[in-house]
């Protein structure tokens, strides 16, 4: 006796949804340094250091950095036991900013 043929139904496949691409770029850590320190009066080593999340090594660092790629930054020593500000004066010509 012959089998009779059974004829499924084909499998449909699920067209799944492509994730939802983020249109902002992810701020680093380093664009936030280089804001905090492009505000009027610039930024003492403990408020950055706060601010990121970071020892005041690393910052202290970052900002070694930031001067090897071609930023300006200025320290103002302040009297009467305050902390030393830094502001940046100049940034890199490719950064046009």
């Amino acid at each position: 006796m012959p089998k009779k043929s059974v004829v499924k139904n084909p499998k449909v496949e699920k067209q799944h949804k492509q994730p939802l691409r983020c249109i902002r770029r992810k701020v680093t850590k380093k664009a936030k340094l280089i804001s905090f320190l492009r505000k009027n009066g610039g930024a003492d080593i403990a408020s950055l250091s706060k601010k990121l999340g970071w020892q005041a090594h690393s910052t202290r660092a970052a900002m070694t950095g930031l001067r090897k790629s071609g930023y300006v930054i200025e320290l103002t020593k302040a009297g009467d036991g305050k902390p030393s500000r830094y502001h940046i004066s100049s940034v890199p010509a490719e950064q046009g900013v």
